[in-house]
Formats: C-alpha cells, sequence, structure tokens
C-alpha cells in the first residue's frame, strides 16, 4: 500500500466515526401557512386543489422548505458536523455539490402544524471517482415532525470532492505543498495584495497569491506555466459541468442529441408537465408519452450571475425562467443580448448551443428587436 493510499484509509476511517452523529436540529422558522404554499405552488405550475381552500395541505415535496433555514442558515449546526466537514476540506475536498435527495411522507403537513426536525449523518462512502472529481459522499436524514407525530423523512446527500485536474492533498505531494508553504510563512515573506491566478501547476492560488514563470515573470489571470518549456501559455478551459442523467429524464437529452426539445404528456389526463418525473402531478397515472415544443416562448424571469465566479462560465450571464407557448417552464440561459437587457416577458427562441465538444444544451435567444 503506497503512501497516498495509507492516507486515504486513514480519513477514511475518521469519516466513519461520524456516521449516526447528529448534524441539526430544532424548529421550522414558520409554522406551515398558506401563503408558503400558494408561492410554492405558483413557482411549480401546481394547479391541485387539494393546496388551497379550508381543507388545504401542503404539497408533499415542500417536506424540506418547512426546516430550512432561509439565507441566514441554521445556527444549530452540530460540532461533529462542523468537524467533518472542516476534515474534508483540510484534505483537499473543498468543492461541494448537491447529487439527489430521497423523501418518504407520513402524513399530510396542514396550515398551523409547527414543525422539528432531527437531523444525522447517516453515512459517508468510500471515496468515490466522477465525472466533476474524486471525493466523498455524504449523507444525512432528517426526521420530520409535525406537532409530535412523525410526518416524513428527509435525506439529502452531497459530493465533497476535488475537481477532475486538481490534485488532493491527502498524498505525499500535498504534504509537499503544505511544507513548502509553512517555509514560506515562516520566512516572513509576504503575499502580493489583490492579485490571484494559477499556478505554475494548473492548481488554483490561495487568494494573496500570484503565480510566477521561473524568470519572475507575474502570469495573468488564466495562464499557467508549460512544464516542458517553462513559458506562459494560456490555461486549458475548464469544462461545463454535465447534466444528471437518469432513468426518468434520459428520453429528454435523448431528444436534445436529436435537436429536439421533448415535454412529457399524461396518457390519461394529457396534462403537460416538464421537468421530467415519474409521475403525474395531477392524476398520479405512472404512463405517459412526449410532445415536441416548437420553441417558441417567453422570459417568465430571470436572474443575472455574476458570482461566484466559476472557471467554465464567463459572468455575466443571464439565467432565465422560460414560460413555452406549451404552457410549462423550464430554466436556461438566454443568449442574443447583454444580460442587462434581458426582461420578464421578453420573446424568445429555442436553439442549441455547443458548450464544448461533448456536450450541446438548449438554450433560449432573444427574438430580434426584443431587447430592451
Amino acid at each position: 500500500m503506497d503512501v497516498t493510499e495509507g492516507r486515504y484509509e486513514d480519513i477514511h476511517a475518521r469519516l466513519k466515526t461520524y456516521e449516526g452523529l447528529t448534524a441539526v436540529g430544532g424548529v421550522g422558522k414558520d409554522l406551515v401557512n398558506e401563503p408558503m404554499i400558494r408561492h410554492w405552488c405558483e413557482a411549480m405550475g401546481d394547479t391541485n386543489p387539494a393546496y388551497a381552500g379550508a381543507d388545504a395541505v401542503a404539497p408533499a415535496t415542500m417536506l424540506q422548505a418547512w426546516t430550512m433555514g432561509g439565507l441566514s442558515g441554521h445556527g444549530g449546526r452540530s460540532e461533529a458536523y462542523v468537524e467533518m466537514l472542516g476534515l474534508l476540506d483540510a484534505a483537499g475536498y473543498t468543492s461541494v455539490v448537491a447529487t439527489d435527495c430521497e423523501q418518504e411522507y407520513l402524513r399530510p403537513l396542514r396550515p398551523g402544524d409547527r414543525i422539528t426536525f432531527d437531523s444525522v449523518i447517516e453515512s459517508v462512502s468510500e471515496r468515490k471517482t466522477t465525472k466533476l472529481g474524486t471525493g466523498y459522499f455524504v449523507t444525512t436524514r432528517t426526521d420530520v415532525r409535525a406537532g409530535g407525530e412523525p410526518a416524513g423523512t428527509h435525506r439529502f446527500r452531497i459530493l465533497k470532492y476535488v475537481p477532475a485536474g486538481r490534485r488532493r492533498r491527502d498524498g505525499a505531494a500535498g504534504r509537499a505543498a503544505t511544507a513548502a508553504k509553512q517555509a514560506v510563512a515562516k520566512a516572513g515573506e509576504a503575499p502580493v495584495p489583490s492579485r490571484e491566478s494559477s499556478a505554475p501547476t494548473g492548481e488554483a492560488l490561495a487568494p494573496g497569491r500570484e503565480a510566477v514563470t521561473p524568470r519572475g515573470e507575474a502570469l495573468a489571470p488564466g495562464r499557467q506555466v508549460s512544464a516542458s518549456t517553462g513559458e506562459a501559455v494560456t490555461a486549458p478551459r475548464a469544462k461545463r459541468p454535465r447534466p444528471v442523467v437518469n432513468r426518468d429524464n434520459t428520453g429528454f437529452w435523448e431528444g436534445v442529441s436529436r435537436h429536439q426539445l421533448l415535454i412529457q404528456r399524461c396518457e390519461k389526463c394529457e396534462t403537460l408537465r416538464f421537468p421530467w418525473l415519474p409521475g403525474c402531478n395531477s392524476c398520479g397515472c405512472l404512463e405517459w408519452d412526449t410532445v415536441e415544443a416548437t420553441g417558441e416562448g417567453s422570459v417568465y424571469s430571470y436572474v443575472v450571475m455574476h458570482h461566484p465566479p466559476f472557471p467554465a462560465f464567463d459572468p455575466p450571464y443571464a439565467v432565465g425562467l422560460v414560460e413555452l407557448v406549451e404552457g410549462v417552464r423550464m430554466i436556461s440561459n438566454v443568449v442574443g443580448v447583454p444580460p442587462d437587457r434581458v426582461r420578464i416577458g421578453m420573446p424568445v427562441r429555442l436553439e442549441f448551443e455547443r458548450v464544448d465538444e461533448g456536450l450541446e444544451l438548449p438554450v433560449f435567444r432573444a427574438v430580434e428587436g426584443s431587447g430592451g
């Protein structure tokens, strides 16, 4: 067993000791209430009459909404959970992405219900290598109660990982890099302020550090040093994150590969739905077929992304919630006009954009003459 593998075994053994420990717990910030239910249903386009009126219940899939901490977050994260995430961060697994959730519903939630919940660290996987990078899947289980009675269970899984192409710190190379940084700190070398760029190895530098060539020339952002020549070269552009393709949405992505935007249609009540789901929200039927969207639509809502920066994207860019003429809504980029000219109600038309050699995505181009 080499040094790197031994380091991995040590980290994995330590991570496993956190299984079964409390992650967070508390009381929902709000009672189950009609305004939140109404806003949820409007955003989802769900007009089921069960969610309104004197005997209204909350949509079952809102289970997690009643336990969320909001923008201010949860103040009660356990010491064990913070320690576990800190261990992963220290080993270089600093990136995080939510991968999936599972919910089990035990009773309907109604306006006025007081929600309490407890979350535990249910499991930590062995180290896994994915297209995003190498890391660990961490699953938390939240038991939700309403008025003291069990109401449901929510399992949430994240991947704490090192992005593909970036080295971990749990091997000899990582320890050598750490030792070098410590030596620089002891020597009293002050970092160059307000400069951050790629290191000669292609790794991201900590804020305040500057990469240089062997001749002492500063590297501009997006540049790195060639290992063979020692000259500054343009760093390869990072690839866009890949969409998660599963058994429920495979047909959609097959349509995209054919330049078709496919919408599911319930075979029983003929209700259209998007995104793709295994069953109909309106009648519960599991049988469905598809219709091809015309590609015409308008901007229902949008945001312009400035921060945080992401290697594969060039901010600012507009992300829109587009309402198709068929009546369903989908999220995608709005292109063809500067981001600050995107407006609600702006007509858009579907097109397919190849973002790299292995990925093509549906986007919506502003119709000519519609820019604000």
